[in-house]
């Protein structure tokens, strides 16, 4: 597959503080890429870099075949960006706002059809003040999609939602990538990076220390199970890597049903907190 982003020993420092520390990073074409890492890991910062917003020290960075940190025009009109938090044009509509900013490029998306897409046609003639929080996310997004672009940075884009705006969010993410749109996220959200990533990178104390698919990440397929189930009035469990055989002898000491009964493997949270705190060391 085409690599939309590649990055190669990326370093950055601020003063006395090397806030990244030789970051490598290959985003395909298409896929939806989550950023995962707590605050101060060093995500921010290359995130930043990648959309031309700060300069690096050293390290080759390439996003869709150009350096950030000699964009042109041209360059930014390909990517679209939706920051953690943005200004409000209060007093516009919708509509006048998703028209007045496809003027700046030069192959902008119709606005009526992007505005539909985010699901707001029946908001348009509503001015953005009067709108709830999770509407004005789906405006920053129309804005973000306006200019057709082929890469899209999202940052943190559904803090403070309820799980009904969450999950009606992710909806559209998904629309998005499915036209063909390459994604990159940044998130806390874990649920959300498995629900939406093809493949995550996990950042802490500057570096990159996994990388993979959500369900695989960190050996995450092949850890340890947990199989727990109610024996005499007490909670027992097993760690152990034949949960099968495990579940199977089980089933023969209590002849059919085991009570309270579950099998689980580490969640994603369990593995990133794990990585996290080894690679913040």
């Amino acid at each position: 597959m085409t690599t939309a982003v590649r990055v190669r020993g990326l370093t950055k420092r601020y003063g006395d503080v090397q806030a990244v520390k030789g970051i490598d990073l290959d985003i395909r074409e298409g896929e939806i890429f989550a950023i995962l890492g707590p605050n101060g890991a060093g995500k921010s910062t290359t995130v930043e870099i990648l959309e031309g917003y700060r300069t690096r020290d050293a390290g080759e960075v390439s996003v869709l075949g150009v350096d950030p940190a000699k964009a042109t025009r041209g360059w930014r009109s390909r990517i679209g960006i939706v920051l953690q938090t943005a200004e409000d044009a209060s007093e516009v509509t919708v509509r006048e706002l998703v028209h007045h900013f496809a003027g700046y490029y030069p192959h902008a998306k119709d606005p009526d059809e992007v505005i539909a897409k985010v699901g707001l046609m029946e908001k348009a003639g509503k001015r953005v003040r009067q709108l709830s929080g999770g509407q004005r996310r789906r405006v920053d997004v129309a804005l973000g999609v306006i200019g057709d672009p082929e890469l899209l940075f999202l940052d943190e884009p559904t803090t403070g939602f309820d799980p009904e705006a969450r999950r009606q969010f992710w909806e559209l993410i998904e629309s998005l990538a499915h036209d063909g749109t390459t994604i990159v996220l940044t998130t806390h959200y874990l649920d959300e990076a498995e629900a939406l990533a093809d493949r995550v990178a996990v950042v802490a104390g500057g570096r990159v220390v996994a990388e993979g698919e959500p369900g695989t990440l960190g050996g995450r397929a092949t850890a340890k199970a947990t199989v727990s189930w109610s024996e005499g009035g007490e909670q027992r469990s097993l760690e152990t890597g034949t949960p099968t055989e495990t579940v199977l002898e089980l089933t023969g000491r209590f002849d059919g049903e085991v009570p309270e009964l579950t099998v689980t493997r580490p969640s994603l949270e369990d593995i990133y907190l794990r990585l996290i705190e080894t690679g913040a060391r």
